[in-house]
């Protein structure tokens, strides 16, 4: 794999000198353990499907992309065309670039081996939801790509690995997001602190644009979906209640803000402070979002970005998963807004 910085021209005609997602990776793998030439070469097979992705949405609309699939995933959901693309991208990418040994993905039933102990496969197991918010493409909103990276024991039996397959959060080695909108930018976290990397579409490359990112500590945005208001919980009604109660001076000081696809509402508050909420409900008393493909990997960032992640009562990484698509509430961002979402329910409950 070759790294290297490019030099871009500026606005004022002067070069600016980028570095790559590839260059960072290398220059920063000797702080992790875990971060050997065969992670970097993942990660760099996770950003070209990635790109191939971008690729299939921007020209989504010339393409015969849009709509149904006319196909029922592993969810019960009616999968998308881009659904399928994005899945087979990914899955591709990773079988080509040989550094993991097995695949989960929302849109399939089981994991997917790939070889066996000594075929020289890597050992590293990636868990993905392929097109986070597929629906948003038919009306040319923002969607994403979310992926969980953990590493499996040298001597698992691929084969029969429930155990290694079914591993909390804490146990990530890496988690990260592409969010496709105005542009396209991939960020990403190995436990040392969120960076962020945008798509360059002139030299084809993701170069780092979001250094450290960190969660404001004011939270200006709450995302939930309001017409699902009369299924949620007490606790949770007098939590947004609270939420659009004005301060002392008047002004409301957290807005609604929801797109509908959980990386993009996500990327939102990372950037400019919020909190993204799935609670369960009458309809989804375990929540919708699963927590292998979504849940987990997102509260990764969030934490790492000085923000929390809970399922109302837990702190999302350190839930034991007891199955694949596992569901659960997610309530992820600025911390001062998780805990008394915390708050709210808790005291709720003992009413």
């Amino acid at each position: 794999m070759t790294a290297s910085r490019y030099e871009i021209p500026a606005a004022s005609g002067t070069l600016r000198s980028f570095m790559t997602l590839e260059q960072f990776i290398i220059d920063h793998q000797e702080e992790q353990a875990h971060s050997t030439g065969a992670f970097s070469r993942l990660i760099r097979d996770i950003s070209i499907a990635a790109k191939v992705i971008n690729r299939n949405i921007r020209r989504a609309g010339l393409l015969d992309v849009f709509g149904a699939s006319g196909d029922i995933n592993v969810q019960g959901e009616v999968q998308k065309k881009l659904d399928v693309i994005a899945d087979e991208e990914l899955v591709r990418a990773l079988r080509r670039g040989g550094e993991c040994c097995l695949i989960g993905s929302e849109e399939q039933p089981d994991t997917i081996s790939i070889g066996e102990a000594g075929d020289g496969v890597g050992r590293y197991a990636v868990y993905f939801d392929p097109l986070d918010g597929s629906s948003n493409t038919d009306v040319n909103a923002s969607v994403g790509t979310i992926f969980s990276v953990y590493r499996l024991d040298e001597d698992a039996d691929r084969s029969t690995m429930l155990s290694e397959v079914l591993q909390p959060g804490t146990e990530q080695v890496a988690a990260g997001y592409v969010a496709y909108g105005s542009s396209t930018v991939f960020v990403y976290t190995t436990g040392a602190g969120v960076n962020g990397f945008t798509l360059d579409p002139e030299i084809g490359e993701f170069v780092l644009s979001h250094p450290d990112l960190k969660i404001p500590k004011h939270g200006k945005m709450y995302s939930v979906n309001e017409a699902d208001i009369e299924d949620f919980s007490d606790g949770f009604r007098q939590y947004l209640r609270w939420l659009k109660t004005p301060d002392a001076s008047g002004q409301r000081t957290v807005r609604l803000r929801y797109i509908g696809a959980f990386v993009s509402d996500f990327h939102r508050n990372l950037i400019t402070g919020g909190i993204y909420m799935y609670p369960s409900s009458a309809g989804n008393p375990d929540g919708k979002l699963r927590l292998m493909y979504e849940a987990n990997p997102l509260a990764f960032i969030a934490e790492q970005a000085g923000g929390a992640a809970s399922t109302g009562t837990h702190r999302i990484l350190e839930v034991q998963p007891d199955d694949l698509h596992q569901r659960v509430p997610v309530f992820v961002g600025n911390q001062t807004l998780v805990r008394e979402l915390e708050r709210h329910l808790a005291e709720s409950v003992t009413v």
